[in-house]
């Protein structure tokens, strides 16, 4: 690996049909991905995403450094120009240890993979899930609908936070986020915060905002045209497969954001219309009294927890989009279950060690840039639905595992109509 790479943290990726069975097959419809690491130019890292400490700038000076670990993830990162030609696809591990891109092994797949009722609706996988680590807030910004994304050949991206304790040993230097806009707030006073952004240093537009503490173990819903600001905790956040954005906020990190970042996803034709910003937000909800009540998100207990007999506990971290959803897995020392789902998901495992189906799982302490590890995988619908026997190893620590699903969710939405 060298940084001459331009974002290719592995060698030896290629797809071939015998790869991709081979990988499907040996894990028996289970298979482990790859780590794959995301810079931002406008972030510092915050370090909790278990990358080794002297490996978050990898990708050269003009990059910045990497402060996403990109999850289940069959869409490659939107950074610009010097954007690596895997940089934020999950790549499948094959027994011998060559990688197979997670796009091209969902095509060929297909619904064997992701079932048949995400094949036939998507004809892709069409979530991810990421750990977002930066040291201070991120700028105010939202993400587009499908129908404005459409304007731009993307599709939108709805997203969920979830602040899991075992990836915060520290809450960074302002873990207060910014989400949404006071309810008195006028679209003259925001429009006005977005002009400022020409005049360069900071436009204050989160004056205008609402701020929240951070309570670990509980998250939030961000809907399309949400404005939010994170703040400098490491969230776990799974999300449409999309990475089209919209940024409304000038300072962030003690420096300027590039200007060109706010007109990254607006057309040609609407470039420096300020007006047309403002369409592309979900006004009501961002003023939204209730804002509290329909957006934030304590955790319960799923359904099927209660067959673990206390050997283990399932709980829904993630489960007010209709786009994607999360639940988060705690097997007890010791302790053997097996884990029913609905649909195919995708995993990553935060805490302790054992197997997970025909896999090795570990949780991550230190990872180099470049190397492989035995903490993410992913679990096809058929695997899913058959059951996956989980075991943990320790005698001491609980297997802690965050799971991420696809839209409509059959046993999410069985279990929210009860």
């Amino acid at each position: 690996m060298t940084t001459e790479s331009q974002g290719n943290a592995y060698d030896d990726i290629a797809f071939t049909s015998a790869a991709a069975d081979r990988a499907l097959d040996a894990g028996d419809g289970i298979v482990r991905l790859a780590p794959a690491w995301v810079p931002r130019e406008f972030c510092t890292p915050g370090r909790r995403i278990r990358l080794h400490p002297d490996d978050y700038f990898p990708f050269g000076p003009d990059r910045g450094g990497v402060d996403e670990r990109w999850l289940a993830s069959a869409i490659r990162a939107d950074n610009g120009p010097l954007t690596g030609p895997f940089e934020g696809l999950s790549l499948v591990v094959e027994p011998d240890g060559s990688l197979v891109p997670f796009d091209e092994f969902v095509d060929h797949h297909g619904a064997r993979l992701i079932g048949e009722r995400l094949w036939q609706g998507y004809g892709r996988w069409p979530m991810y899930s990421k750990f977002f680590d930066n040291l201070m807030p991120l700028p105010f910004h939202f993400h587009h609908s499908d129908e404005h994304a459409a304007l731009v050949g993307k599709v939108g991206k709805p997203e969920a936070y979830y602040y899991s304790p075992h990836m915060n040993n520290t809450l960074g230097e302002q873990p207060i986020s910014f989400l949404g806009l006071q309810p008195e707030v006028t679209q003259a006073q925001l429009k006005e915060r977005l002009e400022r952004f020409a005049l360069g240093g900071d436009n204050r537009i989160t004056d205008l905002a609402r701020g929240y503490r951070t309570q670990l173990g509980t998250g939030w819903d961000i809907p399309w045209g949400v404005l939010h600001a994170p703040g400098s905790i490491c969230t776990y956040e799974p999300q449409a497969a999309s990475d089209v954005v919209c940024m409304c906020e000038s300072w962030s990190t003690n420096r300027e954001v590039p200007a060109e970042l706010i007109w990254k996803d607006v057309p040609e034709d609407r470039v420096g219309d300020f007006d047309f910003i403002i369409e592309l937000l979900n006004w009501e909800a961002n003023v939204a009294p209730e804002f509290v009540t329909e957006r934030f998100m304590a955790p319960w207990e799923t359904a099927a927890s209660a067959a673990f007999e206390g050997q283990a506990v399932e709980r829904w971290v993630v489960y007010k989009s209709e786009a994607f959803s999360g639940s988060e897995l705690t097997v007890k020392p010791g302790a053997t279950v097996t884990v029913t789902d609905t649909d195919a998901y995708g995993l990553i495992v935060v805490q302790g060690f054992g197997s997970y189906g025909a896999h090795e799982v570990e949780a991550a302490t230190v990872i180099r840039f470049g190397d492989l590890s035995h903490d993410e995988l992913y679990v096809s619908e058929a695997a899913a639905t058959a059951g996956v026997k989980v075991t943990n190893r320790s005698t001491v620590q609980d297997l802690v595992v965050l799971k991420h699903f696809g839209p409509g969710n059959q046993a999410l939405a069985a279990e929210s109509a009860r």
